[in-house]
């Protein structure tokens, strides 16, 4: 299903595609439509399943396209630690970018500036609110948060926050808040305290369980950690070590994809691509070829990940890290069928390595790092981290006139 299914705002379209993504996974599929609907929901997804955009693009299309007070907090997300918070923040800001959608995130840790800044978003009016349990307790024993005009309020890791003992403080949040709002709840697990808060806070749930599939046993998963500069020759040096009958090379973004495209041609490579710019006849003659042989190395964003039956395929490369688990599965699942036996590997920039070890935990284990070749310079190392801009913040909070 793609995201132009769910009759979105357009200038939610535009953010979506900007950030790369172009199929539902299985819980955006099936949690979007209800939240729409208007239903209260309660998914069991864990993190990678695409579970983030899940909420974030109904409640925001919901706000582009219905009347809401534009001084007043009109949805809440609330998360049990900053690191969640400013990951949620992060995909908000990329997805609302094309929207006139205020956001800010209310974590602790950090100075009084910060805390200033949250004071005057809380008390002028913000869209949406993304916060810990304990920060958001600090504002409202000061008397100035006023809830009374919020309409969605999601919980993300519920049994998360349960576990770091934040069920009273959940339960003091929502005495503040209408009755009258819709509530989306999300938890890997469903233990009986969940059940119990769901029992407080939702009415007639719309019920989600999300199980995540596993890769199989016979594909061979390798990562080589990478700087971007070294992507492309190392695609180069890898299809040049043996003759792979298939490739099939997935990028998050279609520049990347007519990027390494043109490159593997002008090395005199058998390539070609699919994304969203080409027509669907030209989609269907450039599937033909590679089903046929005719084409040896298919570059493609994830538009190709879900659903198109290609078997025998040898080699699966992940040119960037995908965006969850999930996709991460569909893609790599490609290669190996038919109890076939496959490879797969993935190239993890120094931006991506938190978002592939996100993935690594949903697998159960490990993948196995290869070591880039010499030729191409030092690599990254695990942990690296990129130079962040000092001080910065993620908020988009804009005084409304």
């Amino acid at each position: 299903m793609y995201f132009t299914d769910f009759g979105f705002d357009d200038s939610l379209l535009d953010g979506i595609d900007a950030m790369g993504y172009e199929t539902a996974t299985p819980v955006q599929e099936q949690v979007i439509p209800g939240i729409i609907a208007g239903r209260d929901i309660i998914a069991a997804a864990q993190t990678g399943t695409g579970k983030t955009a899940a909420f974030l693009l109904p409640v925001l299309h919901k706000l582009i396209s219905q009347p809401h007070d534009a001084h007043k907090i009109n949805a809440m997300i609330i998360v049990p630690t900053r690191e969640l918070a400013v990951q949620i923040t992060q995909t908000l800001e990329g997805i609302s970018y094309y929207t006139s959608v205020s956001f800010i995130a209310v974590y602790g840790g950090t100075g009084g500036a910060p805390f200033a800044n949250e004071k005057k978003a809380l008390t002028s009016g913000v869209d949406i609110v993304i916060c810990t349990p304990g920060r958001m307790i600090s504002h409202l024993n000061m008397g100035y948060v006023k809830l009374d005009g919020l309409k969605y309020l999601i919980l993300d890791e519920a049994d998360r926050m349960l576990d770091m003992g934040f069920f009273d403080d959940i339960i003091k949040i929502l005495s503040y808040m209408p009755k009258e709002r819709q509530n989306l709840m999300f938890s890997a697990t469903m233990p009986s305290g969940i059940r119990k808060l769901a029992n407080t806070m939702l009415k007639n749930p719309l019920e989600v369980n999300i199980a995540i599939s596993k890769p199989p046993e016979q594909i061979v998963q390798e990562a080589f950690l990478v700087y971007d500069a070294q992507k492309i020759p190392l695609v180069k040096y890898i299809l040049q070590q043996k003759e792979f009958g298939s490739v099939l090379i997935f990028c998050s973004s279609k520049l990347s994809v007519k990027k390494l495209t043109e490159e593997l041609r002008r090395s005199k490579f058998s390539a070609n691509q699919i994304q969203s710019d080409l027509d669907q006849e030209q989609r269907e003659q450039v599937l033909l070829d590679f089903k046929s042989r005719k084409l040896k190395i298919l570059v493609a964003t994830d538009i190709l990940s879900r659903g198109i039956d290609i078997e025998d395929i040898d080699l699966v490369i992940n040119y960037d890290v995908p965006h969850d688990g999930e996709d991460y599965i569909h893609r790599i699942g490609r290669t190996a069928r038919a109890a076939t036996k496959g490879t797969a590997y993935t190239f993890v920039s120094v931006n991506e390595q938190t978002k592939f070890l996100r993935i690594e935990k949903l697998l159960g284990h490990s993948v196995t790092k290869q070591a880039v070749p010499e030729q191409f310079g030092a690599a990254p190392s695990p942990g690296e981290h990129a130079a962040k801009p000092a001080g910065k913040r993620y908020n988009k909070f804009k005084r409304k006139k």
